[in-house]
């Protein structure tokens, strides 16, 4: 119970929090309003950079979400160019995550990092269609252990301003394993082949657990 009101902390988030202490210090030294309005902040802070441990199915014939948040997009389309991709057909999912969302990132599959790729780019609304092609992002080429490929991009929305990667490539992942995190308001991809969806747009999708697509 006390680890579901008080998850984890990850890692980026300590200095974010002790500004934000910092400041409510301060300021309800000078006005109680403003503490108040600081300390919430605070509790946000807290809450965004979350990192709660999740139940992972383990089990190859499946993809789980990469991210907490909600569908936004369960479509066929060509593969990212950037991976030299353009020219194959993949299942594509995407979650929209809000600033109320955890924003850990997780490995839909078990399976080896083939390349990881960093773009920079714009700050648009990560629920733009446009966000796939112009937003900073960071793909993730992996090979799950049927020898599929599975794409995860991460993408920044609009005021996120920094892709976190703690993978590195050749790693070999679990599936559910965290790859890393955006700051502030994003979104998540999953490029996928010989896998059916099994969620649908608005739908809510927690990271590492919910099912998206089956074999």
């Amino acid at each position: 119970m006390f680890s579901k009101i008080f998850p984890k902390l990850h890692s980026e988030g300590y200095k974010f929090l002790v500004i934000a202490v910092v400041l409510t210090i301060v300021l309800i030294s000078f006005s109680n309003f403003l503490g108040l309005l600081a300390l919430v902040l605070t509790v946000w802070v807290y809450y965004f950079f979350r990192d709660p441990e999740r139940i992972i199915i383990e089990d190859d014939n499946y993809l789980v979400s990469p991210a907490d948040g909600e569908i936004i997009k369960v479509e066929e389309v060509d593969g990212p160019k950037e991976l030299g991709l353009e020219k194959k057909r993949f299942n594509k999912i995407s979650v929209f995550m809000n600033v109320f969302d955890c924003h850990v990132n997780r490995t839909p599959c078990k399976g080896q990092i083939e390349e990881i790729l960093y773009k920079p780019g714009k700050f648009l609304n990560a629920s733009f269609d446009k966000a796939s092609e112009d937003n900073e992002r960071n793909y993730y080429k992996i090979k799950d252990t049927q020898g599929n490929e599975i794409i995860v991009v991460q993408i920044a929305g609009l005021i996120a301003r920094r892709i976190v990667c703690e993978s590195n490539k050749n790693q070999e992942l679990a599936q559910g394993e965290r790859i890393g995190m955006i700051r502030f308001g994003s979104r998540a991809d999953v490029y996928y082949e010989n896998y059916q969806p099994l969620v649908k747009i608005g739908q809510r999708a927690i990271s590492g657990e919910t099912l998206i697509a089956k074999k």
